[in-house]
C-alpha cells in the first residue's frame, strides 16, 4: 500500500528483495483466515528527506486456503499516485502454526503485509515494504464482515465516530462526534469537535449524508458539511462496512495544509433510555492515546503516546493514573483529580490537571477521546472488566501490534506472544514481524518480563523487553484478554495493543440462549447467556458477540466468562421498531459460533384514553327533555370493551348511568342524561373518566316554560247599538302574556251586513289584551250578530244587537183649550196637549204654566206611554173685569201656547 510512484516502486522492490527475512509460515493455519474481511490502515510514507501521511481502507475475501479474491481498496496520501479509488486486487497469504501470517497483494508495485490472528478470527497487521530508509510503514486491523449489512438501509440508528491524521506538512488533527442515520442516506442530530492543529473547535453541522455505492463490496461514501470557528468546511470520506454497527472510514479529499488526511472508525452508539448522563461514566476505564509533540522549542515534532486508568464516580468527578512517553522521556501521575460533564447526546467535557479533553461516548464507559492541546492526542477509552488484575490474569497467547504510528521512525510490529502468568514475575515470549524504514524483520524473537498489580492502580503493570521491540513499557489491563502498553524509553513510541490470540482447543462455546426471545423494542431488553464446554481458564474467556441488526437489537462487543466459570450473561438492548423484526445474535469462542434469535416487536399502540365527552343538546327542559352523551376514546377499545365511569354534579337536576361501555374495537358509545323538573335555570357538569383521563361537559337544565297563552275571553261594549251611527268596542283577553312578536287573534262576524270586524287584532308582546272596533250598518229591524275571536286553539264569542234607527223623539205638537173663553170663577176650560208621536216608555210629562193667576192649572200633565195626548183642567177665578191668560205647555224642548179669555 505505497504511493504509486514508478521510480520508488522499483527501488522498493530491489531493496525489499535484498533485506526481508523469510517468514517460516507453512500455511498450516490458512483456514483461520476465511471469509469476507474489511481493513483499515494508518501509516506514513518517507525517505531521507522526510515523510508524509498515508492511509488505506478496503475489503477482501479469504478462501481459507491461502488465496485472496474480490479485493478492493482506496488509498490517500500526499503526492502523485497516492490516491487510489476502488482499486480491485487479488493476493495470497500463508499462516503458520503460531498464527502469524504474511499476505502479498497484487496491486501496482506490490504490497507485503505481516499479520497475527486473534481469537475472534480478526487480525492485526503491519506493512513490511520499507527498506533502505524509503517506503511505507504502518499498521491496521482486518475484521470479519457481515455482508448482509452492505446497504444504505442497514446503516441506521445512532453512531459515534473518531478519526485522526496529518496534513501534507505533518500537522496533526483529530475529530470526534456523533450522528443519527435514518437508513436512507441522511445523517441528522450531528454533533462533533475538531482539534485543528492544536485548537479545539465545536463543529456546527449544516448537512451530512452517506450512501452505500457498492452493495457487493460494502463500499460507500460520506459527506460532512459544517462550520468551525466561523469557517465553513466540508469533509468527504470513503468507507467500507464491517457490519451495520461499524464502518472503517478514510477521508478522500486531497491532502493539503487546510485538509488533513483523517482515518478512523464509525461505530454504533448505544444511547441509554433518556440519553447519556454523568452516570454513563462510572467505574474504571482504560484510555490510550497517540499524538505528536514539539519538544524543547524545536521546530520538529516527535511521537507521543500514553495510557492510563480513569476511574469515574458517575457524578462528574474522577481520578486518573496515567503514563506517557512525552518528548522521548517517561512522564506519569497517579490519582490526579478531574471533573467531567456528559451531555445527553454523549459529548463529554473533561478537565484534569489544567488540560481539557473532549470525548464522545459510544457506550457506558466507552469513548472516543482527544486532548484539546497542540499535541492532538487522540485515542479510545474502554471499560475495564470487573475484578482484580494480577500476573495470573495476564496469561495465555496474545496477538500484539503497534497502533497508529505518528512518525516514520516508529517501529511497527505484529506478532504472537505467550504469557505464563507467573508470580511475582511473569514471562512473555514470542515472535514478531517488524516494519521499519531500514527494512523488515520477520520472525524476530521476543522476550520480556512483566508484573501486574491490582493495587494501587488495578491492572497497571510494567514490562521489560530483553529481546525485540518495546523497551521498558507500562501495561494497563483492559480485561484478561486485552491490554494496552506504552514504551517509556522508545524514542518513537506508539500505543501497543495485545488481544487474546488462541484458547485451549478443549474449550469451546457450547450454547447461546436469550431470555426472553420476544421483546418490545426500545422499552424491553433480553438477557443473553453464553455457556462454555468447560471452565474458563485463568484470566477468563472473552466471547465475541454480534447482532445481525444493530438498529433493532444491540449487544456489547464481547462478554467475559470469569476464570473457573462456565457461563456469563449479557444484555441485549433494543430500539424502537416499526414492524416486528427478527434479529440473530451471534456469539463466537474457541472457533465455534452459536446463534440465537430474538424478535423485536413494535411498541403496542398506547392504551386508549378518554378523548372527549359531548352532550346533545346542551340545554334541555327539566323533566320534559333529555340529552344524549357521547364518550370517544383516543383509540379502539380493548378486548372486553372499555367501561367509562359517568357522574353528574347535580343528580337532582340531571342523572346519568354509573358507566357506559365502549365495545371492543369501537371508539365511542352513547348514553342518556335524564332530567328532572327545576324551578330555576340550573347548570350541571357531566363527567366521564377512563384510562386516567377525565372529561367534562356542561348541561343547562331549564324550568318548564309556562303553557302558551290561549284566548281567555271576548267582550263587547256596548252590546246594543244603532246600526250605522253607532259602533261597539271589542276586547280580547289572553290567559297569559303574549309571546315575543305578539299574539295575532283572528276575528270574524256572523253577519257582516249588520256588524263588521277586522280580520285580526294583535296583542302586543308581554300584554294580555287588545281592543278592536265593531262597525255597524243601518238595519231595518233589530238584528243579533255574533262576533268570534280565535287564538291558541280557543275560540270565544260575544253577541251584539244592531237596532234600526229609532223615530225622532216625540215633541209637543199642540196645546188646545176648550172653551177658549170662560166666565171667571164660574166656568173652567179643558186643555189638551198632543205629542208628535206616542209618548215613550214611562210616559211623557208635559210642563204647564199660566201667565195670569185668573187662570189656574196643574204644573204638568202626564201622557201615558204610547198615548199621544192628555187633558188637564184650567180653573178660573172671578175677575172684576174681563182678562186674558196665556196657557203654556212644554215638552222635549218644545213649547206650545194657547190663549184663554176670562170674562167678568
Amino acid at each position: 500500500m505505497r504511493k504509486l510512484n514508478a521510480l520508488l516502486m522499483v527501488c522498493f522492490a530491489l531493496v525489499f528483495a535484498s533485506t526481508v527475512q523469510g517468514q517460516t509460515n507453512t500455511g498450516v493455519n490458512n483456514a483461520e483466515l476465511n471469509g469476507n474481511y474489511a481493513f483499515t490502515f494508518n501509516g506514513l510514507t518517507g525517505n531521507a528527506n522526510g515523510s508524509v501521511v498515508f492511509a488505506a481502507v478496503g475489503r477482501f475475501t479469504a478462501d481459507g486456503a491461502g488465496n485472496v479474491t474480490n479485493g478492493e481498496l482506496d488509498t490517500n496520501g500526499v503526492g502523485p499516485g497516492s490516491q487510489l479509488t476502488a482499486l480491485t486486487f487479488t493476493g495470497t497469504y500463508s499462516i503458520g502454526a503460531d498464527n502469524r501470517g504474511v499476505m502479498s497483494l497484487n496491486i501496482p508495485g506490490g504490497a507485503r503485509l505481516a499479520f497475527a490472528i486473534m481469537a475472534n478470527g480478526n487480525a492485526q497487521f503491519i506493512e513490511m515494504d520499507a527498506a533502505g530508509g524509503t517506503g511505507t510503514i504502518g499498521s491496521g486491523t482486518m475484521e470479519k464482515v457481515d455482508a448482509t449489512a452492505y446497504s444504505t438501509a442497514r446503516i441506521a440508528g445512532d453512531y459515534a465516530f473518531g478519526a485522526a491524521g496529518f496534513d501534507n506538512a505533518n500537522n496533526r488533527a483529530a475529530i470526534a462526534g456523533r450522528f443519527t442515520s435514518n437508513g436512507t442516506g441522511t445523517l441528522t442530530n450531528a454533533a462533533g469537535d475538531v482539534n485543528a492543529y492544536g485548537t479545539d473547535y465545536s463543529m456546527t453541522f449544516t448537512a451530512a449524508n452517506y450512501t452505500v455505492s457498492n452493495t457487493v463490496t460494502g463500499r460507500g461514501s460520506m459527506n460532512l458539511a459544517f462550520t468551525f470557528g466561523g469557517t465553513p468546511d466540508s469533509l468527504n470520506f470513503v468507507f467500507y462496512i464491517v457490519n451495520s454497527g461499524k464502518l472503517f472510514v478514510m477521508e478522500s479529499d486531497a491532502v493539503t495544509t487546510a485538509t488533513p488526511l483523517l482515518n478512523g472508525v464509525v461505530v454504533q452508539q448505544q444511547i441509554p433510555v433518556g440519553g447519556f448522563t454523568n452516570a454513563s461514566l462510572n467505574g474504571n476505564m482504560v484510555i490510550y492515546l497517540t499524538g505528536r509533540s514539539v519538544c524543547g522549542g524545536g521546530t520538529g515534532s516527535v511521537p507521543k503516546a500514553g495510557a492510563g486508568l480513569l476511574t469515574a464516580n458517575g457524578n462528574g468527578a474522577f481520578s486518573l493514573t496515567y503514563d506517557e512517553n512525552y518528548c522521548r522521556a517517561p512522564n506519569s501521575f497517579t490519582n490526579a483529580p478531574g471533573t467531567y460533564g456528559v451531555a445527553s447526546n454523549g459529548r463529554a467535557s473533561i478537565t484534569v490537571g489544567g488540560f481539557s479533553l473532549v470525548a464522545y461516548l459510544v457506550n457506558l464507559n466507552e469513548i472516543f477521546l482527544f486532548v484539546a492541546d497542540p499535541n492532538v492526542l487522540f485515542g479510545f477509552g474502554e471499560p475495564q472488566a470487573a475484578g482484580s488484575f494480577t500476573n495470573g490474569t495476564l496469561k495465555g497467547t496474545y496477538a500484539g501490534f503497534a497502533t497508529y504510528p505518528a512518525a516514520f521512525g516508529v517501529v511497527v510490529f505484529s506478532g504472537e506472544f505467550s504469557a505464563d502468568g507467573a508470580t511475582p514475575t511473569g514471562n512473555i515470549t514470542g515472535a514478531e514481524d517488524i516494519g521499519v524504514p531500514g527494512g523488515p524483520v520477520s520472525g524476530a524473537t521476543f522476550k520480556a518480563t512483566y508484573s501486574v498489580a491490582s493495587s494501587p492502580t488495578n491492572g497497571r503493570g510494567t514490562m521489560t523487553v530483553t529481546s525485540g521491540t518495546g523497551g521498558n513499557a507500562v501495561i494497563y489491563m483492559i480485561s484478561a484478554s486485552k491490554f494496552a502498553a506504552v514504551s517509556l524509553n522508545d524514542p518513537n513510541p506508539a500505543v501497543l495493543i495485545f488481544e487474546l490470540s488462541s484458547i485451549s482447543p478443549a474449550l469451546s462455546l457450547s450454547s447461546l440462549t436469550l431470555s426472553p426471545t420476544s421483546v418490545i423494542g426500545g422499552t424491553q431488553s433480553s438477557t443473553g447467556t453464553v455457556t462454555l464446554s468447560g471452565a474458563a481458564p485463568a484470566g477468563g474467556a472473552q466471547v465475541a458477540l454480534a447482532s445481525s441488526n444493530t438498529a433493532a437489537a444491540r449487544v456489547p462487543a464481547s462478554v467475559t466468562v470469569a476464570a473457573g466459570a462456565t457461563s456469563a450473561t449479557f444484555t441485549v438492548s433494543t430500539s424502537a421498531v416499526t414492524a416486528s423484526t427478527a434479529v440473530t445474535i451471534s456469539a463466537a469462542f474457541g472457533g465455534v459460533t452459536r446463534t440465537a434469535s430474538i424478535t423485536v416487536a413494535p411498541a403496542p399502540p398506547p392504551a386508549p384514553t378518554l378523548s372527549s365527552l359531548t352532550l346533545n343538546p346542551t340545554s334541555v327542559v327539566g323533566g320534559a327533555q333529555f340529552s344524549t352523551g357521547t364518550v370517544t376514546l383516543s383509540g379502539a377499545a380493548p378486548a372486553g370493551g372499555a367501561q367509562v365511569a359517568l357522574s353528574s354534579s347535580n343528580t337532582a337536576a340531571a342523572t346519568v348511568p354509573s358507566s357506559v361501555t365502549v365495545v371492543a374495537g369501537a371508539t365511542s358509545a352513547t348514553f342518556t342524561v335524564s332530567t328532572s323538573a327545576v324551578a330555576a335555570l340550573t347548570a350541571v357538569t357531566i363527567s366521564a373518566a377512563y384510562g386516567g383521563v377525565t372529561r367534562t361537559a356542561s348541561l343547562t337544565v331549564a324550568p318548564a316554560p309556562p303553557p302558551p297563552a290561549t284566548l281567555s275571553s271576548l267582550t263587547l261594549n256596548p252590546t246594543r247599538v244603532i246600526g250605522g251611527p253607532q259602533s261597539s268596542t271589542g276586547t280580547v283577553t289572553l290567559s297569559g302574556a303574549a309571546p315575543a312578536g305578539g299574539a295575532q287573534v283572528a276575528l270574524s262576524s256572523s253577519n257582516t251586513a249588520a256588524a263588521r270586524v277586522s280580520s285580526s287584532v294583535t296583542v302586543a308582546a308581554g300584554a294580555t289584551s287588545a281592543t278592536f272596533t265593531v262597525s255597524t250598518s243601518a238595519v231595518t229591524a233589530s238584528t243579533a250578530v255574533t262576533i268570534s275571536a280565535a287564538y291558541g286553539g280557543v275560540t270565544r264569542t260575544a253577541s251584539i244587537t244592531v237596532a234600526p234607527t229609532p223615530p225622532p223623539p216625540a215633541t209637543l205638537s199642540s196645546l188646545t183649550l176648550s172653551p177658549t173663553s170662560v166666565i171667571g170663577g164660574l166656568q173652567t176650560s179643558t186643555g189638551t196637549v198632543t205629542l208628535s208621536a206616542p209618548a215613550p216608555a214611562g210616559g211623557a210629562t208635559v210642563a204647564l204654566s199660566s201667565s195670569n193667576g185668573a187662570a189656574r192649572l196643574p204644573s204638568s200633565v202626564f201622557i201615558p206611554a204610547g198615548a199621544t195626548s192628555a187633558t188637564f183642567t184650567v180653573n178660573t177665578s172671578i175677575v172684576l173685569f174681563s182678562t186674558s191668560a196665556t196657557i203654556s205647555a212644554s215638552y222635549n224642548g218644545t213649547t206650545r201656547t194657547a190663549g184663554l179669555s176670562v170674562l167678568l
